[in-house]
């Protein structure tokens, strides 16, 4: 069984603070902390208060509405979020305080200092707690240290001896500790801030990186030819113990909406007026959401391959949502014919291995086209503004037959300079202005 854990010097996901399963002490602040994030908490309040966050959210829903062609913003620097805001700034010492801390430090970052067009909204979202008992198997990897490259170490090696142990995730929700976090917050944000209890209990449900994990890149690569009838086995697994999660959250009540300042996919956000507005509904279903697939680890595989053994599963797990994303790192246009047929697909990620020039032809303005330039140009320590602009001008130029937001994320570093991150917005502005 795992634990869900997080290392509060480093959140960096534009979702928000992952599900977490806290330690008691965790949940003693002391009154230096609640005052620092009670006065954090005020900032972000402000932000949110201020016209522009309406105007801001008006735009995005118009814009996945696909009633607007003005291009749209967002960066999230991942990693680059250690330059932007270092772990020994924080003033916070307990754990928890210092995932919280840099979760409100963030808020007030992308609006002071990136100036995109992510909204700044008043609320502070608190994450069940809980555990998940995995696939069954214990995964491990080899090498990994200090970030670096590592070899996943196949959890089945054997198909007819490993697969019997495989079995479907099972979440067991920690009620107690959930409501103590919720009242912690409650304590803390009193007056300031809206405190909702959201998880973001996935991020892709593309199945793929599940698989490689069980058996390894180079065992999945080979088992497309030499075993394809234990892929079709283990992916329908996998999909089949998808399935089965979202039908015990929806049961159970723990889904919340991502239809509104949520991050859907992999980027932009989920406002809509297609799909029920969070709050809008007391009880919500996969179908009222945005469902997310992907499979960047297929990259090399034919589109044939990816139509047989991939897209199958990607279709019933999309077939629940009221809204769906497809692609990350991947190019989608070779395996265009088969994406194209997912239930209800409104983004699909153009990233910067894919041929922008095909964007008009194949997605012209009946699908988001979720552009991701290059984030290498952001690692150098004064970023080259002729390469830059130049790739910013081609995404926005896009603009005048797609339904375009520009996406900078996947930053492993910012090259020490944090502002080649804001820079980066500014010169998007400007070719936006010039298009």
């Amino acid at each position: 069984m795992t634990t869900q854990r997080i290392d509060p010097a480093t959140l960096q996901t534009a979702a928000g603070m992952p599900s977490i399963k806290m330690m008691n002490d965790s949940l003693m602040f002391t009154l230096k902390e609640k005052s620092r994030l009670a006065e954090l908490g005020k900032r972000v309040a402000e932000i949110a208060a201020l016209p522009v966050q309406q105007e801001k959210a008006k735009l995005w829903t118009a814009h996945n509405d696909l009633k607007t062609h003005e291009p749209l913003v967002f960066i999230d620097p991942e990693n680059g979020w250690n330059e932007c805001i270092p772990a020994d700034t924080l003033i916070c010492a307990t754990p928890m305080a210092r995932v919280w801390e840099m979760c409100l430090l963030k808020q007030i970052y992308w609006f002071e200092v990136f100036k995109d067009d992510k909204v700044i909204e008043p609320y502070f979202n608190v994450p069940h707690s809980y555990t998940d008992s995995g696939w069954g198997v214990e995964l491990k990897n080899e090498g990994g240290g200090r970030g670096g490259a590592y070899k996943i170490v196949q959890a089945i090696k054997d198909y007819e001896v490993d697969f019997p142990r495989v079995h479907y995730p099972e979440i067991t929700v920690d009620h107690a500790e959930s409501e103590a976090v919720m009242e912690l917050a409650r304590d803390v944000f009193d007056g300031v801030l809206t405190v909702r209890q959201k998880t973001e209990w996935w991020w892709s449900l593309g199945m793929t990186n599940e698989f490689i994990r069980l058996r390894g890149l180079e065992g999945f690569m080979y088992d497309l030819i030499d075993q394809p009838e234990y892929v079709h086995k283990l992916m329908g697994l996998l999909c089949d113990g998808i399935l089965k999660k979202l039908e015990f959250l929806e049961n159970n009540g723990y889904l919340s909406a991502n239809t509104g300042g949520s991050y859907v996919g992999s980027g932009g956000f989920g406002y809509t007026g297609d799909l029920p507005a969070p709050g809008e509904k007391s009880i919500v279903t996969t179908a009222d959401m945005w469902g997310f697939v992907e499979s960047q680890e297929t990259v090399s595989v034919s589109p044939q391959m990816y139509g047989e053994f991939v897209y199958p599963y990607h279709k019933l797990i999309a077939e629940r949502f009221g809204l769906n994303c497809y692609g990350c790192c991947e190019a989608f246009a070779l395996r265009w014919k088969y994406v194209r047929e997912l239930p209800r697909l409104r983004r699909v990620s153009a990233s910067p291995w894919e041929n922008w020039d095909k964007l008009p032809e194949l997605l012209g303005s009946n699908y988001i086209a979720s552009i991701k330039p290059k984030p290498a140009h952001l690692a150098q320590r004064a970023i080259n503004e002729d390469v830059v602009r130049a790739e910013l001008k081609k995404a926005t130029a896009l603009a005048k037959d797609c339904v375009v937001e520009i996406i900078m994320k996947d930053n492993n570093t910012l090259g020490g300079n944090p502002a080649n991150a804001s820079r980066w917005v500014e010169i998007a502005r400007e070719e936006i202005a010039k298009a």
